[in-house]
């Protein structure tokens, strides 16, 4: 239990005492974290836009290269949609 200041008050937690005989309180600093961050709102993170190929095609080459989604979208995007044009490019 926190012992009982002069005024009635409990002593606040500590967390950390600095030479210079500063320290933190940890209520305090749980207030001013539920201030600055806790009572906004989390800024939801864009959504990433809807592929233009087929899922079967970016499936394929995920499989046949061994790369992630995003990379088989970008090989399929250079060799225009084609899969065959893609695995033929990646393979040279």
């Amino acid at each position: 239990m926190a012992a009982l200041r002069s005024n009635g008050r409990p002593e606040p937690e500590v967390i950390v005492n600095f030479l210079d005989g500063q320290s933190y309180a940890k209520n305090k600093l749980e207030e001013v974290f539920r201030i600055l961050r806790l009572d906004k709102p989390y800024p939801k993170p864009p959504k990433a836009p809807a592929s233009t190929y087929k899922s079967e095609d970016i499936d394929c080459i995920v499989q046949e290269l061994e790369v992630t989604r995003s990379q088989a979208e970008r090989i399929l995007s250079d060799s225009g949609g084609s899969v065959v044009e893609a695995l033929q490019r990646a393979v040279e």
